[in-house]
């Protein structure tokens, strides 16, 4: 939760910044500046198991789909907000991202229980309602089909994570690995507009931000959290991303909360606190597939 409240900053960041360049641009800046603080930071904790990642077969395939997440993540929902708007692309990539984990897991048998699918209907419900776009904003089959991507994405690298975590990589190494893949992956398709942001004075505080507080520190924080949870948990619980941003849009952007969005945010609030409460009364249990509690919860 502490980690999707520092993504949350992110929108309120770019909105403040005097330099005003592609938000893909900006992403993929983030994404290869945080690459290289947590290259470093892996190296010096545990440079065996860094220089050795890649000569593990058993992990290999998990490292290159989870990389390839965190790329397709970037990409697919910039597509997504630049098509069809900030509104309904945040909806469908974030909003998405529970129930594509809640899928995945019982493809790989590992089923959420009940108390899970009550708690993500909630926050998701109110997720609706907070970001909900009004009767003039279009909604484009191509912009809900990057945001349903987005939404894919950030599944299936909570999962991969998940699996590293359980195959004994240790967590720095494995965001390290993510992030340095996937800069590959996106470098060369933007490299242009991320370079405008590293190269202006006021994007590069941006970036700074953005790669140190809003991208590592969370990462970090993040997949501490995902030794212990599952991948079904950890994506509801990042639900305070979009909660943060539109509190930050109230506090810090003069924006205003309608009745349905404010209602949507205690929805939110109520989702969240459920999956926390139901999570703490199951048993700890962790097995192959990455599920905790009894209820997979």
């Amino acid at each position: 939760m502490l980690a999707g409240t520092l993504w949350g900053t992110t929108g309120t960041a770019q909105a403040l910044s005097a330099y005003h360049g592609s938000p893909l641009g900006l992403g993929v800046a983030r994404m290869a500046v945080a690459g290289v603080i947590l290259v470093a930071i892996a190296g010096w904790a545990d440079r065996r198991s860094m220089s050795s990642l890649f000569r593990r077969a058993g992990v290999r395939r998990f490292v290159v789909l989870g990389a390839a997440g965190v790329a397709g993540y970037q990409l697919c929902f910039f597509a997504a907000t630049r098509s069809t708007g900030v509104a309904v692309g945040t909806l469908t990539a974030i909003g998405s991202a529970p129930i594509l984990a809640g899928a995945l897991a019982a493809v790989l048998g590992a089923r959420p229980g009940r108390a899970w699918l009550v708690a993500t209907a909630v926050a998701v419900t109110g997720l609706c309602l907070l970001v909900a776009p009004g009767g003039d904003t279009p909604a484009h089959p191509l912009g809900i089909a990057a945001g349903l991507g987005a939404g894919a994405a950030f599944a299936g690298y909570t999962w991969c994570s998940r699996r590293l975590l359980d195959a004994g990589v240790p967590q720095t190494v494995v965001l390290a690995a993510f992030f340095a893949c996937g800069t590959v992956l996106t470098v060369p398709l933007t490299w242009r507009p991320a370079l405008a942001w590293l190269t202006n004075p006021d994007g590069l505080v941006v970036v700074g931000y953005l790669a140190v507080i809003a991208t590592t520190l969370p990462y970090l924080i993040w997949i501490r959290g995902m030794t212990t949870t599952s991948p079904a948990v950890a994506t509801t619980l990042t639900l305070t991303e979009p909660l943060t941003a539109a509190l930050l849009g109230v506090l810090l952007l003069g924006e205003r909360l309608d009745p349905a969005a404010a209602g949507g945010a205690l929805l939110i609030v109520a989702g969240l606190l459920l999956t926390v409460v139901t999570t703490i009364r199951s048993r700890p249990r962790t097995g192959h597939d990455g599920s905790t509690g009894h209820d997979g919860s």
